[in-house]
């Protein structure tokens, strides 16, 4: 983390929901993680994302439960290493994803994830039996960022989301076309996250090693993931989105007016898990799905919008998204109104 990282304070309330009933625990985690309690009432306010991490670890500490409250059951400190530890013994993501879904049952009892193979798509499931909808939203926000973040750390590279549903309302926060992908919606009639199966044969690059300094970073790396939601990567992101695809600057100028080196740039970019391309990527879908949830205009006219110059690169590469083409996503969106 830099000092720059922040934390919008959603999260920090989330981050105390075990303490929630014990007024003098809370304070003391605030008070440990250096953050002032009437900050908590101020909506639009950001906390630096070292506090937050801090706070984090107070709170699991405090708890014992690296999952801060949210399941009957928890996590007791120590759970997430002992998962890790065991991962890094399998030999594909496949088999990773199988076993880490598998451990995590050994502690959460409220949320499970199912693994399920549809063709090309790889999708995992959520059940989840708690009924308030603040906990479900944080709850399996939690859950699934802690297994995209182990599956992407174990690969060595990140692992792309192709449609993301959610069973509970649009959280305070929004949405966030990055982190769960431009093919996003809310209070559908469960939680599942899709993406491409072929991930499922990556070899598990990680050792013992690695899996040392991993856990030594992994609270912190995951938190960054998981909240500061306007780092570098988001500045890009929108600089490209909003603008047409023929006047995105290219990243000598993007760095230039953040006043950095292009290898500083991009660093930073790697540090919250994207590449100059894979942002640029992630933008021409968010143009597609926007234009063929929200306009009328023909498949080939989004095709030149998201930067395609034959309607036919378009089409394979949506397949590739969805599984779906253009014209049949677009008319299953219309008839889920």
């Amino acid at each position: 983390m830099q000092e720059k990282d922040s934390v919008a304070m959603y999260f920090v309330r989330a981050a105390l929901y075990g303490l929630r009933d014990d007024p003098q625990r809370l304070s003391q985690v605030l008070l440990q993680a250096g953050i002032s309690e009437p900050l908590l009432s101020a909506s639009n306010t950001r906390v630096p994302a070292t506090q937050f991490a801090a706070l984090w670890l107070a709170v699991a500490q405090e708890l014992d439960d690296e999952f801060l409250g949210y399941d009957s059951h928890g996590m007791p400190q120590g759970s997430f290493a002992l998962i890790s530890r065991g991962l890094i013994q399998t030999d594909t993501l496949g088999q990773a994803l199988r076993q880490c879904l598998s451990s995590l049952r050994l502690f959460i009892r409220d949320i499970q994830g199912e693994l399920s193979l549809h063709g090309d798509r790889a999708v995992i499931l959520l059940h989840n039996r708690q009924q308030d909808p603040l906990v479900r939203s944080v709850a399996e926000e939690i859950y699934l960022s802690a297994v995209l973040g182990l599956l992407c750390w174990l690969a060595g590279r990140r692992i792309p989301v192709d449609r993301s549903q959610f069973g509970h309302p649009r959280p305070e926060h929004g949405d966030d076309h990055l982190f769960w992908g431009p093919n996003l919606s809310y209070e559908a009639s469960h939680t599942e996250i899709e993406f491409a199966a072929n991930y499922l044969q990556l070899p598990v690059v990680q050792d013992l090693p690695a899996l040392k300094s991993f856990l030594r970073t992994s609270p912190q790396w995951l938190i960054v993931r998981f909240s500061n939601r306007q780092g570098l990567s988001a500045w890009v992101y929108k600089a490209l989105r909003h603008c047409s695809y023929e006047q995105w600057p290219t990243l000598p100028e993007l760095a230039a007016e953040r006043t950095t080196s292009v290898a500083s740039f991009r660093r930073q970019l790697q540090r919250e898990g994207f590449s100059f391309q894979e942002l640029k990527n992630e933008v021409r879908r968010a143009i597609a799905f926007d234009c063929l949830r929200n306009s009328e205009l023909s498949i080939a006219s989004i095709a030149e919008k998201a930067g395609f110059r034959e309607a036919s690169a378009f089409h394979r590469a949506f397949k590739q998204w969805t599984g779906d083409s253009p014209g049949s996503y677009r008319m299953k969106w219309r008839n889920s109104d």
